[in-house]
């Protein structure tokens, strides 16, 4: 029924559009803060602190100062997703650039290799795993944001899908709104581990495929 009148098509390419522009600025916040942070100890001692005091909040207590900086629109929704994002990738990536294993950081600085080149040739790489399990974690806590800021004061999307159907007792509905987003962040989590194994290919695991 909501697939032949166009109404579910519709919310998902709407919740699609929210979900992917924040992760998108999530996402370059994340990282581009756990660059800095993890690459300087002045970066560290300025940015770390207070993103760890930020990272305790409970973010969707923040809905409503999102609601009164950004408005009703789609701002706060995006916003919401772009916290969820920032913080778990922002955390891997600094714990992977400072776990950098020290054998090949001094076997780079024997070989003469610049700063720059140790952290393409070295630090990048060796943060690499780690940064991806921050992504998934990431990619989870999009969804979940995405499902509480799209109940709150949408006019579209699967979010207001399942808060529509609440209204009239459309529990069929609410079940399917549910597995769709649930679908959705296996499938996005399944792209983000095919990657893995292609990056991280030259790895040595315990586990064979």
């Amino acid at each position: 029924e909501l697939t032949s009148a166009g109404t579910l098509p519709a919310a998902l390419a709407i919740s699609l559009e929210r979900v992917a522009a924040g992760f998108a600025l999530g996402a370059a916040a994340g990282l581009g803060l756990s660059l800095v942070a993890g690459l300087s100890r002045l970066g560290e001692n300025v940015l770390d602190p207070p993103l760890q005091m930020l990272r305790a909040l409970p973010h969707f207590g923040l809905i409503p100062l999102l609601i009164l900086w950004f408005g009703i629109g789609e701002a706060p929704k995006i916003a919401l997703v772009a916290l969820g994002v920032a913080f778990p990738l922002y955390v891997n990536t600094f714990s992977g650039i400072r776990g950098a294993d020290a054998k090949l950081i001094e076997v780079a600085q024997v070989l003469r290799l610049s700063r720059a080149q140790r952290i393409w040739h070295v630090i990048l790489p060796s943060a690499l795993p780690q940064a991806l399990v921050g992504l998934r974690q990431s990619l989870a806590a999009a969804w979940l944001a995405l499902i509480v800021g799209e109940q709150v004061n949408a006019e579209a999307g699967l979010g207001y899908l399942v808060t529509d159907a609440r209204e009239f007792l459309r529990t069929d509905v609410i079940v399917l709104g549910l597995l769709i987003y649930s679908l959705l962040g296996l499938l996005t989590d399944a792209l983000v581990r095919y990657a893995e194994r292609r990056a991280l290919a030259w790895r040595l695991s315990f586990v064979r495929p």
